[in-house]
């Protein structure tokens, strides 16, 4: 059946042979979708698959190169977002677009006609969020906001519009347990009035839960699609990669070693009137360990990467501790020597230079801590060919799919550069490694990869510690976890005797009865 006679049948939003080309490459091919009134709908696929691409034509950021959108069964052209609007679409991104000094009623008020008062926003979201059961004080400023509130102004903001159909993409990448519950509250409210919602997820058992149907799409064509709530975990995994996605295997008695990375009452001042201050952070890693820090956006994770990576120096030099020695004082090339790798959150300008190639970002990288394998001679020349070797020997390793030979990093996929960047410091064999989000936005075949190659990692002698705000992803690869939250961190827990509800409450601020001290941090 074609999407315009799925469209005469009483489909909301269809779409026929929706194409996008950046140059020869079709980003989507030929998509035909079609979403209901009053459900809830997958879009699912791999990084890269094209469900960025086909969002971005549904809400007018993206022109279609060919192809057609109908709306309650009538062709339409949607130029830009206020036109998608306008239709009634509205679209809440994975990443947020607020201003941090204005209030809540303010950010709101700069996607609405500019005739409205503020008061009267003011007071119509109020009502709205009340409604929805997404509380929000909209005179708050949005700098003293936790990550699940800031995500409500969106939801907000788009409610505000009154639109039929709502995009969210990867909606719950930021929340708690206890939120995300709140937010499947909220879509079901949203599905009862008649509205329809398009979800985008990695997160399967999510989908699994409160989707009706699913599309899935697998190099920009659809591939498939399915009853969810028919399916498991594993078989929709099978249908976003086309085949088999390896399990992780988890580290089991593997021995513990002596304590390669240390922090010891380390406490940072907020650089920035928007940052959170560390507070007297103390934790050990033991070679042979996966320390998981569990938390919500907001609360010090990037704070405490920074101070353990050396991306932030401190003042106290003995307050972070690589091999026993002190190294607060140290920048990363010097932790770097110490046989310590790291991996930041952001991929794109800060862990690899988009315009740069896979090779010449791995010489930006390593080029002092592997300096006689990459560097030759007094005039410090560069071993291309040896760069070029390690750049392959990485992207074989990590399974990394590319264009060519040495492409261009920003012409990666997100899972493809996230896999490139954590193999080029797994390549090294580091006594340490501390990591960021490890799978941030990827997909389940790349993060089941990356995992795995953490989890080896410890069990070869290496202390790992992983910041994550994915709970599937600490209670996968941790042997231990604690929780950072108003930049305090709790006292680690094993991993075997943590439930998702009280991580969850953890992660909400629920801090121990009494400060933990450096000794009794990681008592064996």
């Amino acid at each position: 059946m074609s999407a315009l006679e799925t469209s005469e049948k009483g489909a909301l939003l269809a779409v026929s042979k929706l194409t996008k080309l950046f140059g020869p490459f079709a980003a989507c091919n030929a998509i035909d979708l079609e979403i209901r009134p009053g459900e809830i709908h997958a879009l699912l696929g791999e990084n890269g698959a094209g469900k960025s691409t086909l969002v971005k034509m549904l809400f007018g950021v993206l022109a279609p190169s060919s192809g057609q959108i109908f709306w309650k069964g009538q062709p339409v052209r949607i130029s830009s977002p206020g036109e998608a609007r306008r239709t009634g679409i509205g679209m809440v991104f994975q990443h947020f677009s607020l201003f941090e000094a204005l209030t809540v009623a303010e950010n709101i008020a700069l996607s609405l006609d500019p005739g409205i008062s503020l008061a009267k926003i003011a007071d119509e979201a109020a009502t709205l969020s009340r409604n929805y059961g997404l509380p929000l004080d909209p005179h708050s400023h949005v700098a003293d906001l936790s990550v699940g509130e800031r995500q409500r102004i969106e939801i907000v903001r788009a409610l505000l519009q009154n639109p039929s159909l709502i995009i969210l993409d990867e909606p719950t990448s930021v929340l708690t347990p206890q939120e995300a519950d709140r937010l499947f509250e909220t879509l079901n409210k949203l599905k009862a009035e008649g509205r329809s919602v398009l979800y985008i997820s990695h997160r399967l058992e999510e989908v699994q839960r409160i989707c009706d149907r699913a599309t899935v799409l697998r190099h920009g064509k659809v591939t498939g699609a399915c009853d969810p709530r028919q399916e498991t975990p594993a078989s929709l995994a099978r249908m976003m990669v086309g085949g088999e996605v390896h399990s992780v295997k988890r580290i089991s008695d593997v021995p513990t070693g002596a304590v390669q990375l240390e922090a010891v009452h380390l406490s940072v001042a907020a650089r920035t009137p928007f940052a959170v201050s560390l507070k007297d952070i103390n934790l050990r890693v033991r070679a042979g360990e996966i320390l998981a820090i569990a938390g919500v956006a907001g609360n010090g994770q990037g704070e405490l990467f920074d101070a353990l990576s050396g991306e932030y120096p401190v003042q106290d030099n003995d307050a972070v501790r690589i091999r026993q020695n002190p190294v607060g004082r140290l920048g990363i090339s010097a932790r770097r020597l110490m046989v310590a790798g790291v991996v930041p959150e952001e991929r794109h300008g800060h862990a690899a230079v988009t315009g740069l190639s896979l090779s010449d970002n791995l010489v930006l990288a390593r080029h002092k801590s592997d300096r006689k394998a990459f560097i030759s001679g007094p005039l410090k020349l560069i071993k291309s060919a040896a760069v070029k070797a390690a750049a392959k020997r990485i992207s074989d390793a990590m399974d990394v799919r590319k264009s060519g030979e040495d492409p261009p990093a920003g012409s990666l996929s997100g899972g493809n550069l996230q896999k490139f960047i954590v193999g080029r410091e797994l390549d090294r064999q580091p006594a340490v490694l501390i990591v960021n989000q490890p799978t941030w936005g990827v997909d389940a075949g790349a993060a089941s990869r990356i995992r795995q190659a953490l989890i080896d990692l410890a069990r070869g002698g290496s202390a790992v510690l992983v910041i994550s705000q994915d709970l599937d992803e600490i209670f996968e690869v941790a042997t231990e976890i604690a929780v950072i939250s108003e930049g305090k961190l709790s006292a680690p827990y094993p991993a075997s005797e943590l439930s998702m509800e009280k991580i969850g409450l953890l992660m909400g601020g629920m801090h121990e009865p009494k400060s933990v001290s450096a000794e009794a941090t990681h008592a064996h």
